[in-house]
């Protein structure tokens, strides 16, 4: 009788079982599991260092008042600050494209023009970009898109507005704006009479291109050492990937470190402390839109509080879309012997494709600094007029800056204030060497 119901119940048992394993699967294929919303995430803030605004990273580095009597000027970033502030609550409107074959002749023409002065620019800067500095635009106006490496501002007494000449000497255009201001009276007395007790400046090169304002007598600076302190390069690690947990980390040499996760890679300099990050793709081979360029390498830098120092923009090149940061230091720039001093970026279509920058960082300046006097611009441009080793009239600025030295055994960072020059696009310093013995100290 047994025998009569075994094939029943195995039937029964293996229903029962088709009906668990649907109900199993069903479960599986519905079940949705409890995830926090974005909201309730905790955000992480990975800030290196600080941020910095636009009106920080793009300033001027020299400026040169022309009066009928003679050139005046400083580098000093306090009297430039004066200029700028004064500069944004004018009100600037009727941007004109009045040249578009502005060339190198004609510019020397204008700047030896006297009853103006003229704010240097290291690199070409897109007018959108600073026009977030001249507080004074009409937002309602359109600011053409431009660049300039030189503002002119004319004045003329009996006026009661001045002209702002937008020059890029690049691309050889000169845009003009108009510039008024309440009490013009006023404001054009106290200013001419804050230029004329600036330092006095010298025509270096009268009668020939370029026009090169130098300043006509010693120059005091100042001779600083910091000591060097360095950013753990895994803060820049959990910055720049996007899942710092699925970097991979590696030696390749004796001074070279690597992360590197399935879409990037971060090589590491650990003798002369700098890093370059690197998305493998496609390089664009569009023409990039100077202004958003910019916008976007302030930006990419600015969320991670990546300025280290005193970075300034310097220089780019909308075709290769290519961005430099220059470190500065009391105004000044600075230059290294083996430790780079610059911060690059290439971009791609919205992307970032390489970011280059010294992951060290100037500490504490050392207690005991020198004041040193450097000769005078008229001095070095004889000099360099003499020289047989070298053609002057492919030099296109002299200016002052500072030449970084890295003690190793104490570890630091010895800043020497030193003459340099423009040529075919680099910066080269007039050593010591080039002086006959060295600079000129003060007690």
């Amino acid at each position: 009788m047994g025998l009569k119901y075994i094939e029943t119940v195995k039937s029964i048992i293996l229903l029962l079982l088709v009906t668990l394993s649907i109900v199993f699967t069903f479960a599986i294929w519905s079940y949705t599991p409890s995830y926090e919303t974005s909201e309730d995430l905790p955000t992480v803030d990975i800030s290196i260092a600080k941020r910095m605004s636009i009106d920080e990273l793009i300033k001027p580095y020299k400026i040169i008042f022309n009066f009928e009597e003679g050139l005046t000027g400083t580098l000093a970033p306090t009297d430039i600050d004066y200029v700028l502030n004064g500069l944004k609550k004018w009100r600037i409107s009727e941007f004109t494209l009045v040249d578009n074959n502005f060339t190198a002749k004609k510019l020397d023409v204008l700047m030896r023009t006297p009853n103006q002065f003229t704010l240097y620019f290291h690199g070409e800067v897109p007018l959108p970009v600073y026009n977030t500095v001249l507080n004074g635009v009409d937002p309602k106006m359109t600011v053409p898109e431009t660049t300039f490496d030189r503002l002119i501002v004319d004045w003329n007494p009996t006026s009661k507005s001045m002209n702002i000449s937008f020059v890029s000497r690049g691309n050889q255009l000169l845009y003009r704006a108009k510039a008024k201001v309440d009490d013009y009276p006023s404001v054009h007395r106290s200013l001419l009479t804050w230029g004329r007790n600036l330092g006095q400046y010298a025509d270096s090169n009268p009668g020939h291109l370029p026009f090169i304002a130098v300043a006509a007598e010693p120059v005091e600076t100042i001779r600083n050492m910091y000591y060097q302190r360095e950013i753990n390069p895994s803060r820049f690690r959990d910055a720049l990937f996007s899942n710092p947990n699925a970097v991979r980390r590696s030696q390749s040499g004796l001074n070279k470190e690597e992360y590197q996760d399935d879409h990037a890679l971060m090589s590491i300099d650990t003798e002369k402390k700098t890093l370059k990050y690197v998305v493998p793709a496609p390089e664009s081979q569009e023409l990039a839109v100077a202004s958003e360029l910019l916008f976007n390498t302030i930006d990419f830098v600015n969320e991670h509080g990546g300025w280290t120092d005193g970075f300034r923009y310097t220089s780019m090149s909308p075709k290769s879309r290519y961005v430099k940061f220059q470190l500065f230091l009391h105004g000044l720039p600075v230059y290294g012997d083996t430790n780079s001093t610059e911060m690059t970026q290439v971009w791609g279509n919205n992307r970032i494709l390489s970011y280059a920058r010294p992951y060290y960082t100037l500490d504490l300046p050392f207690p005991e600094t020198d004041v040193e006097l450097l000769p005078s611009g008229v001095e070095i441009t004889e000099m360099l007029k003499n020289s047989e080793a070298l053609d002057f009239s492919a030099i296109e600025e002299l200016t002052i800056g500072y030449f970084m030295r890295h003690d190793l055994e104490r570890r630091l960072f010895i800043m020497e204030p030193s003459w340099f020059y423009l040529t075919k696009g680099t910066w080269v310093r007039v050593s010591p060497e080039q002086l006959g013995g060295g600079i000129i100290g003060l007690e």
